[in-house]
């Protein structure tokens, strides 16, 4: 197995989620006592959230690719970042290592083909449901997304920063990621996609009356398909 290597903490909440998928899908691949060959960078999620408030993006690109460096110098063959927000820097994290990245808007697409869906419903950060990074390129991928109002989209962003990444699950808060699911729904959406790793600590199947694609776990997933099959570093 080829070895993986992860820039965390972004939050670890989400990062622990990934540690655990990792293993489990090994052990499942694999069987027995098998686990899974990963190397783990985790930043410090509030230097990263600091530049993120203030759009100061190519600061945070700069630590994690350095994080990627790291990763790639401790002998990682791949490299994921553990977060779907911060694939706004993803090629400026590429660019910094010959290993390859394993995009996670990547990933989920290709989930979402393969189940037969096209049009999905999107949540995650207001980053991720705004701006063209990841929209763009899951419609790259042939989707077409939709994202909650303004009102829906404050209130999941607030939720992710407030509560999930420090841990806090609220049953009002599921209630309110259901209302907001409901209206994608309504909006013709055949699917939602759980855009932000937190939100998987708060939303599972029986939440949505459409089919969820958790992000954490297809980036997971794939992850551990790409290790098992080769892949290899580029150049």
């Amino acid at each position: 197995m080829r070895t993986i290597g992860l820039i965390g903490g972004m939050s670890w909440e989400a990062t622990a989620e990934y540690y655990r998928l990792l293993n489990e899908f090994t052990r499942d691949r694999l069987g027995g006592l098998h686990s899974a060959r990963c190397v783990l960078y985790s930043v410090d999620f509030a230097e990263i959230e600091r530049l993120q408030v203030q759009s100061r993006w190519t600061e945070a690109g700069e630590i994690l690719a350095a994080a990627a460096r790291a990763l790639e110098a401790a002998g990682a063959d791949m490299v994921l970042i553990c977060t779907n927000t911060m694939h706004k820097v993803a090629d400026q994290v590429e660019a910094a290592v010959s290993i390859p990245l394993l995009h996670l808007a990547d990933a989920t697409a290709e989930a979402v083909r393969a189940s037969g869906l096209r049009r999905v419903g999107l949540l995650g950060t207001a980053f991720t449901m705004e701006q063209d990074f990841y929209r763009g390129r899951l419609e790259a991928g042939g989707l077409d997304v939709r994202v909650p109002d303004a009102d829906g989209r404050a209130e999941v962003h607030r939720v992710i920063y407030e509560e999930l990444c420090l841990g806090i699950v609220r049953e009002e808060s599921r209630a309110a990621y259901r209302k907001v699911i409901e209206a994608l729904v309504a909006d013709g959406a055949e699917g939602i996609i759980l855009g932000c790793t937190e939100i998987e600590l708060l939303i599972a199947g029986e939440d949505s009356p459409v089919p969820i694609f958790p992000t954490a776990r297809l980036h997971a997933e794939a992850a551990v398909r790409a290790a098992l099959v080769g892949g290899g570093r580029r150049g």
